[in-house]
């Protein structure tokens, strides 16, 4: 009784192995311990031209003459020889022709003695007919579709790539050699994204279908936007052996739409960082309040974009983000450019003006560089973040606003307000929600992403060439401080893109003060992290101090408060000489 329930058991599990090889157009069959055929699935009959009832109980031996095993037999006799051909070419019956393989594994009893085997038949023939004929008889077409202005690649049934044109790789970063034969999920944001999923339906149901807002993932991780269209891939027989992705790279068009309607996403901002990431976690969130943000960084970290992306991600994304420059602004015009002016308020003032928090009602307004704000006017703004009014320059009404402040500074308000240069109460007004963004030089992970990511969107921008970079170009650009931030390395590689007419950045392209980095730098790069940044700090000071003194070792150490012997060993540590 007990064997005739564990038979039951393996007929079942058996059977659900076949169904499932079914849905991926892959042939199997089951034989017992007798080389007796159990169950055949319906890929399996039409491979061979048989149906199910013909072959179950016939010896697989018979069955299967002309398609060797391409394993050693489970259940074979010590005199049968082993096969060793991986591939054959068969026709069945009706003389259709298919390149099989054979593979076998066990199937196990509760014992773990082996019951039967499961045997699946995987047919190339179609792809390898499509291949064929790509490779060889269609070298044209192959031409044809490597020199197209788009990218274009293949998927056999699997989903796995079989074929990925040169558009494709200049787009996706990816070499053909690195994604073929490899699933198209790598490209996509992973076996659930959307773009995934329309080009399954197509093959599924022979259905074109478009993608308007895509997605894909580059070598370097980055997601960048696409309009792709999907359909399925037949032979000559009309069956469907796979699907094709026509594909269109959109950052030009995103960049324009940006410009238009000033809509930003975390797209905009790069960063694998755990810092970064912990700020855009901690971003999501506040976005969907109205809090006011204080974003603090050093010049170029990219506290302006990261305002537009709060603004985007809010209740408020409809609505007006006005930018104020407290520091562009003279002081004597700072007042009514911010709460606008009634007629009369001034020689010259002939009609009543609106400030920037007039236009700015029912929106968000971003006040940049609020350090450099006059304390005269900071009471004043404090009383719009108290009460939402102010009073225009030179009235008496006062007018109501609703408005959300967002402020950045490149300066230490906490040290401002100890030095009495910015008002205690305001600090702590608009220090509802801080937010600290890291220099690049304290985010190297991030280096290779941001360069691949600001390259793209120049070359988009500019004459829509993608170039790639040399690696002693790339080693240059890591080993580099950026203290201009992320602005530097965007000047840098725009430098790059004007003296650069190949298709590769070469060292010779970047900006001479990146080619001629003092020799102590590149050496100093193999230290461990911990270290490294110390040694770099010491190593630019001393450089900085004995360049001053044109390398007089005396003078520059009385400079430094160390002695001669010190400083000479310094230098012979970090191989310090004049340049």
């Amino acid at each position: 009784m007990r064997e005739n329930d564990e038979h039951s058991a393996l007929t079942v599990m058996c059977h659900q192995w076949l169904e499932l090889l079914d849905e991926l157009n892959i042939g199997a069959f089951t034989v017992n311990s007798h080389h007796r055929i159990s169950e055949m699935n319906f890929t399996a009959q039409a491979l061979m031209g048989f149906k199910e009832k013909e072959v179950e109980g016939r010896d697989c031996r018979e069955v299967f003459t002309g398609v060797p095993c391409m394993v050693q037999c489970l259940l074979r006799n010590e005199n049968e020889p082993a096969a060793e051909e991986p591939e054959i070419d068969f026709c069945n019956e009706e003389q259709t022709r298919h390149l099989l393989t054979r593979l076998a594994t066990p199937v196990y009893d509760s014992q773990r003695r082996v019951a039967g085997c499961l045997t699946i038949l995987q047919d190339h023939s179609p792809i390898a007919d499509l291949v064929n004929r790509i490779h060889y008889e269609e070298r044209n077409l192959k031409i044809i579709l490597d020199n197209l202005d788009v990218g274009i690649f293949t998927v056999n049934r699997g989903g796995y790539i079989t074929f990925f044109n040169h558009e494709a790789e200049k787009i996706s970063g990816f070499n053909r050699r690195q994604v073929i034969g490899e699933p198209c999920s790598a490209i996509f944001e992973g076996v659930a994204s959307h773009d995934l999923c329309l080009l399954k339906e197509s093959i599924a149901d022979g259905s074109a279908r478009t993608s308007r807002q895509g997605k894909m993932i580059t070598k370097n991780g980055e997601t960048i936007p696409i309009r792709a269209n999907y359909m399925a891939l037949r032979n000559e027989k009309g069956t469907i052996i796979g699907g094709l992705a026509t594909f269109h790279d959109l950052t030009l068009v995103r960049q324009l739409n940006q410009a238009i309607s000033e809509r930003y996403t975390f797209q905009d901002m790069i960063g694998k960082d755990p810092t970064m990431q912990q700020i855009f976690e901690t971003v999501n969130v506040v976005a969907a309040t109205d809090a006011t943000v204080l974003i603090e960084g050093a010049t170029g970290t990219g506290k302006d974009l990261l305002a537009k992306v709060i603004h985007s991600i809010s209740r408020r994304a409809t609505r007006q983000l006005v930018k104020v420059n407290c520091a562009a602004i003279p002081d004597n015009l700072l007042e009514s450019e911010m709460f606008g002016y009634v007629k009369g308020a001034f020689t010259g003032a002939g009609r009543d003006k609106p400030g920037r928090f007039n236009e700015a009602d029912g929106g968000t307004i971003f006040l940049d560089e609020i350090g450099d704000l006059p304390l005269s006017l900071q009471a004043k703004l404090l009383r719009v973040l108290e009460d939402k009014e102010f009073y225009p320059l030179g009235s008496r009404h006062t007018q109501k606003v609703d408005v959300r402040i967002l402020s950045a500074t490149n300066q230490d308000l906490e040290n401002l307000v100890a030095k009495r240069g910015f008002r205690k109460d305001l600090y702590y007004r608009l220090n509802v929600f801080r937010i600290q963004l890291p220099d690049v030089k304290d985010r190297r992970i991030d280096l290779p992403l941001l360069i691949h990511h600001i390259l793209r969107k120049l070359c988009a921008a500019r004459d829509n060439r993608r170039l790639a970079i040399s690696e002693a170009a790339m080693e240059l650009l890591l080993n580099h401080d950026y203290p201009g931030n992320v602005r530097e390395l965007e000047n840098i590689l725009e430098h790059a893109l004007i003296i650069c007419s190949e298709d590769v950045i070469e060292p010779r392209h970047l900006p001479d003060f990146l080619q001629h980095r003092p020799v102590y730098r590149r050496q100093l790069t193999a230290m461990p992290t911990n270290e490294k940044s110390a040694a770099i700090a010491e190593a630019d000071l001393l450089h900085r101090v004995l360049s001053k003194h044109h390398w007089h070792r005396q003078n520059a150490a009385r400079e430094l408060g160390i002695d001669r012997t010190t400083l000479w060993r310094k230098m012979k540590k970090y191989n310090l000489t004049p340049s």
